[in-house]
């Protein structure tokens, strides 16, 4: 296992136990030796938020943004870091360019890697054919078209 990626696990494993020190120091440890470490970087955000460090935390997120300036979760955090200050129309916005950013996603559609292994492709259910019938039944509650005629009218 690649040491950057056991000392990222390791952080993670910090965070998810609710020790935001150790994790921050463990993510803060990983960016001084890979700058561009996205995940470390959108975690310590993270961490600096849950140790109320919003201000640095929102400093942080905004270097993620720059990084991925269409990530859907990188503004989903910076509205929440915003909210937690106070800022609204922060908030908001950031909050508005993560739906946009959702929308610009790919659908999680694996059907077109399914379709090029046929071994693999569901069962499709049979398309049922169908045959109109020659002649509708009787339809009483409609007035015949000879019940308009008068007898012994013959132009009709």
């Amino acid at each position: 296992m690649d040491d950057l990626q056991e000392q990222f696990d390791d952080a993670t494993y910090a965070f998810s136990q609710g020790d935001y020190d150790a994790a921050a120091k463990g993510f803060e440890d990983i960016l001084l030796l890979d700058d561009n470490h996205f995940d470390a970087r959108m975690s310590y955000s993270m961490a600096l938020c849950r140790l109320g460090n919003l201000e640095r935390a929102i400093e942080e997120g905004h270097k993620v943004e720059v990084m991925r300036p269409d990530d859907q979760m990188v503004h989903t955090n910076l509205s929440l870091y915003y909210v937690k200050i106070g800022n609204k129309d922060a908030a908001e916005h950031h909050g508005l360019q993560s739906k946009i950013a959702s929308w610009k996603q790919p659908a999680n559609d694996s059907s077109s890697d399914i379709n090029d292994q046929s071994e693999l492709q569901m069962n499709k259910p049979k398309v049922e054919s169908f045959k109109l019938p020659g002649k509708f039944p009787d339809m009483p509650w409609r007035k015949s078209r000879n019940d308009d005629k008068e007898v012994g009218d013959e132009n009709g």
